[in-house]
């Protein structure tokens, strides 16, 4: 068990560091327009987060005991292909979703 005062310095250190990460983006350079070349690289971040957290999940399942579980991997190339036809992120999570409800539920 972690001493309650080391913990309380990792949690107030961590949201220092976090509100200084932001301070430096929005407080430093708030005012200054930006170049295109960043805005436009700015777009994709909210598309790269998703894959970024379920990414691990599928490559390196430790719910699993580390084994690939094919209902996640089906779920994930079901995604992948809907998103990459269609371009529509809503199609694509409930057919994943279900995809993987089923998967789980069949195996």
């Amino acid at each position: 068990m972690i001493d309650r005062t080391e913990l309380w310095i990792i949690i107030f250190g961590l949201g220092l560091g976090s509100f200084a990460l932001r301070f430096v983006f929005l407080g430093l350079a708030g005012e200054r327009p930006m170049p295109e070349w960043l805005l436009r690289h700015l777009r994709y971040t909210a598309v790269a987060v998703l894959p970024a957290i379920v990414t691990p999940l599928v490559i390196w399942p430790g719910a699993t005991g580390g084994q690939v579980d094919p209902a996640r991997l089906a779920a994930a190339v079901v995604t992948l292909g809907v998103g990459y036809v269609t371009k529509n992120v809503l199609l694509s999570i409930g057919l994943g979703a279900a995809t993987l409800v089923g998967g789980l539920l069949l195996g």
